[in-house]
């Protein structure tokens, strides 16, 4: 391993390689800011520009946007609400509150420490790990993976308020809905299009989480303009917009969170398909229910964990997803597989025998992400209180930008009228939600984990001869599902069991 690291570490510190790291940083932060953008286009964009490099050089410029995009992400989501990517989505819940409160440079900053000590801890352990962890996720099967699914899905208390849990539900299985329509990829038949073209390849990630989150935002800002009083507090508020200062208090809070996040989120980037989505929900979840009650409701408000948590898990989860990719040649995510083609474009396989065969490819990535992590913290930091300002900007400015850029950055993907048109109903639809109090959050968890908890689930019953004994035969799956009706009921039945408690006391002290 030493002589590995030392192979990377002349690879990756070459003037040519850091200058790469540098530009790749940049640019994938600039993009992963950008709404609508996120690491698939920013790799995809880089594709043309490495082919021309040799291999070592070229996945480390890769890398580098990979990791700069995904810390860039969360930027959109804290200041605008708009997450362009599934993995910033939870860095809304309480990035935004928090940016509304006046503390944006706070919460910048915050994501900017968190996605820095989740990428450096995720780099640790790949380097560590990686073989083990290989050999672990080629032991999940696809009764597992529709385990781990419904595990994700029973994050769905973590957004519910105080009960809200029952309308929590509703939404994920609206979000389940959604997220079957269009054409069947086993089958080839086509469900719930109402008969339309535009519907046959399904309702697009982005339309629906900026029509849900940006634009209805904007609309309800519309709906329910401020009055003096609260504009008032805004225009003081956004004179401490660049305040980058986290207390004593904050660094000893998140700390702990920061660091259960980063192996969670790291272990679940290791399993192929799971991805830095599933484990942002999950960390925001397990935070919340790690909180205790006073903290705990602090969620969606601008809590510091609320922000940490996902923060840390995504850029954790990135790093984890090299793990498979680089060990086994699977991709771990969209973006993994796409730098998978651009290995084997090199005339390099992706392997068990990489390390032995292209050890400075192999090392090189490794040390290159310590390396990108430090320049990001550097980079970010500096721009924290400019970006910040964006939300200086008045209303009356900010809101037709915000429509502007969602309408955008939803036509350029598809460059499809109808989406525009969909996008509109979808947001007028969250609208009226919020105003009767539902939760979007569960809606879209729903949507991003259906398609893959029906994939995994038909190819578990498939190989099982359309049997559903694999949910009790197969012990991890049991282990996983048993863990997952726990983390859904006990929050709920905790009221039920402290009001009985009282109850008794009060009958006791009635005796």
């Amino acid at each position: 391993m030493l002589e590995g690291i030392l192979i990377g570490l002349t690879t990756a510190l070459t003037p040519m390689n850091l200058g790469f790291v540098v530009a790749g940083c940049l640019v994938g932060t600039f993009i992963g800011m950008l709404p609508g953008l996120g690491p698939m286009s920013a790799i995809a964009l880089m594709i043309p520009v490495a082919a021309g490099l040799d291999p070592a050089a070229g996945i480390i410029l890769m890398a580098a946007v990979y990791y700069g995009a995904i810390f860039g992400g969360s930027t959109s989501s804290i200041l605008i609400n708009a997450p362009g990517v599934a993995s910033t989505v939870a860095t809304s819940f309480d990035g935004y509150p928090m940016a509304k409160q006046g503390k944006a440079g706070k919460a910048l900053a915050i994501a900017a420490y968190s996605s820095f000590s989740g990428g450096v801890v995720g780099a640790i352990l790949l380097l560590i790990a990686a073989p083990f962890l290989a050999k672990v996720s080629l032991s999940f099967h696809s009764t597992d993976y529709f385990a781990l699914m419904v595990l994700g899905l029973t994050a769905v208390a973590a957004f519910a308020g105080q009960g809200n849990v029952l309308k929590a539900m509703l939404m994920t299985i609206v979000g389940l809905m959604l997220s079957t329509v269009g054409t069947d990829q086993t089958q080839g038949i086509q469900r719930f299009t109402l008969g339309m073209i535009d519907l046959l390849d399904g309702v697009s990630f982005l339309l629906l989480v900026m029509a849900t989150f940006a634009l209805s935002e904007a609309l309800m800002a519309i709906l329910k303009p401020k009055d003096d009083e609260s504009r008032l507090k805004e225009k003081e508020a956004s004179a401490n917009l660049g305040s980058m200062k986290i207390s004593k208090e904050e660094v000893k809070e998140m700390a702990p969170v920061i660091g259960r996040s980063s192996i969670l989120g790291f272990l679940i980037g290791v399993l192929p398909g799971a991805g830095a989505t599933i484990a942002s929900f999950l960390a925001y979840g397990t935070e919340q229910r790690l909180a205790g009650s006073e903290k705990g409701k602090l969620f969606g408000k601008g809590s510091v964990r609320g922000l940490a948590a996902p923060e840390t898990a995504n850029n954790a989860a990135a790093t984890g997803s090299f793990v498979p990719m680089l060990t086994l040649g699977i991709p771990g995510s969209g973006t993994t597989a796409i730098m998978l083609g651009a290995l084997i474009g090199y005339g390099i396989q992706p392997g068990p025998r990489l390390y032995i065969d292209n050890p400075e490819v192999f090392w090189a990535v490794i040390v290159s992400m310590w390396v990108g992590n430090i320049i990001l913290l550097v980079l970010n930091l500096p721009l924290i209180p400019y970006i910040a300002k964006v939300l200086a900007i008045p209303s009356r400015f900010l809101l037709p930008l915000i429509l502007f850029f969602s309408l955008i950055g939803v036509y350029f993907v598809s460059f499809n009228t109808f989406d525009i048109q969909l996008m509109i109903i979808f947001a007028i639809a969250a609208v009226v939600l919020r105003l009767l109090d539902f939760p979007l959050a569960p809606m879209i968890l729903g949507f991003i984990l259906g398609g893959m908890m029906e994939e995994n689930l038909r190819r578990a019953l498939l190989i099982n001869d359309d049997s559903w004994s694999f949910l009790w035969e197969r012990e991890l799956t049991l282990t996983i599902l048993v863990i997952a009706v726990l983390t859904l009921f006990v929050p709920m039945l905790m009221p039920l069991y402290s009001k009985w408690r009282k109850n008794a006391d009060r009958a006791g002290e009635g005796g």
